[in-house]
């Protein structure tokens, strides 16, 4: 647990970055931490005011069992399948942290106070699966501040449309290309209408847009490296920061059309960027990069814990470093595709693997509930 002391030691980097407009949200979601208490408290005390959650979250905690055990048991003896198994427990914790999170979600309007929860991933490449699988979630979860999280793969795009349009507000994964965010803008945007053909409350339905950094820089940097040259040398670790700065750009430019005008006026919510994986992997940088350099009002930073608490304790937080940045953005992208290094390519190969990574964890996730459910004497299929 936190101490008060811890509280007001740390609150200085996260509150300034709260002040800016940007949104807290953990990435990061288990039992044991809603039922010790950990998650109230960093609610209470680190300015979190949401929680991102994905398969190999949920593989890294319900794999480990702590904390399941009672419910393993309970569906052993229902003799339910391993898939009704996993979901029974993952929509039991997000539900769980999204009543912690209630009284943020009734102080923001919705805005914040919000838990995501991804359809499986081995629909990502099948538009009615999805769909389906976002519609059953919702009714599983059962609360006004869950989001349901749909990949941004050329098939989610049609469900993203169709999911906004029955009223259900989702959170999108796995993007890494502007040209790929541009679409998933202008799904939300028709799903919205589709909302408000149906005669829905466009107020109440939200999107977050979840943008991938550190990613983009792994590869490209492993690609400047392997070239080696002074030139090549010098622009690692600048390529994510210009794709999540253009694609804050992007945002600005749609969300001040005309098109998004007619809605506006009825009120409905922008969907808002959100960085995630901001956790730094490579040492050689500042451990709070992906946030002290990703300030721009009305975005969202989600953070792993260590990366959450490096901000809490050395956080540089200096204003908006997004918006005054577009020039330098385009020529650090336009430099790394001088020496060769196709963005197109590196960005769908970085949706391709982000995909099948999911789909790894998924499956691994899968793996360790059978064997739970099979040592209480269940045949789990």
């Amino acid at each position: 647990m936190i101490t008060v002391t811890e509280a007001t030691a740390n609150a200085g980097a996260l509150k300034r970055l709260s002040d800016e407009g940007v949104s807290i949200w953990l990435d990061d979601l288990s039992r044991r931490r809603i039922e010790s208490g950990n998650l109230a408290g960093l609610v209470a005390t680190r300015n979190v005011v949401g929680v991102t959650t994905n398969p190999s979250i949920f593989q890294a905690a319900i794999g480990s069992g702590a904390g399941y055990e009672e419910q393993l048991a309970d569906l052993a003896v229902r003799g339910v399948s391993v898939d009704e198994a996993v979901r029974m427990m993952t929509t039991a914790d997000v539900r769980a942290a999204a009543d912690v999170l209630r009284p943020v979600y009734e102080a923001t309007g919705g805005r914040d106070g919000r838990v995501s929860i991804e359809v499986d991933p081995r629909l990502a490449h099948d538009t009615t699966a999805t769909v389906a699988e976002a519609r059953q979630l919702a009714w599983l979860v059962d609360r006004p501040n869950a989001m349901i999280k749909i990949p941004a793969t050329r098939a989610g795009l049609p469900a993203i449309t169709e999911v906004i349009g029955a009223g259900i507000s989702v959170n999108v994964t796995l993007i890494f290309s502007l040209e790929r965010y541009r679409e998933v803008m202008d799904a939300y945007v028709a799903g919205l209408e589709k909302a408000q053909a149906a005669g829905l409350d466009l107020s109440g339905i939200h999107s977050v847009a979840s943008f991938f950094v550190s990613r983009v820089d792994s590869e490209i940097d492993k690609r400047l490296t392997l070239l080696g040259t002074d030139e090549a040398l010098a622009l690692k670790g600048r390529a994510a920061l210009a794709n999540a700065r253009l694609a804050y750009e992007a945002y600005e430019h749609v969300f001040a059309g005309a098109r998004w005008q007619a809605l506006g006026g009825a009120r409905a919510n922008r969907q808002r960027p959100l960085w995630a994986s901001t956790g730094v992997k490579d040492p050689a940088y500042k451990d709070t990069l992906y946030v002290d350099e990703l300030v721009a009002p009305g975005t969202v930073n989600t953070m792993p814990e260590a990366t959450l608490n490096a901000v809490a304790d050395h956080g540089d937080v200096q204003g908006d470093t997004v918006t005054g940045g577009y020039a330098q953005a385009r020529a650090d992208l336009a430099a790394v595709e001088r020496l060769g290094i196709a963005y197109d390519e590196v960005v769908r190969q970085l949706e391709d693997e982000g995909v099948a990574k999911f789909e790894v964890a998924w499956q691994e996730l899968l793996d360790a509930v059978t064997k739970s459910l099979n040592s209480k004497g269940v045949d789990a299929e």
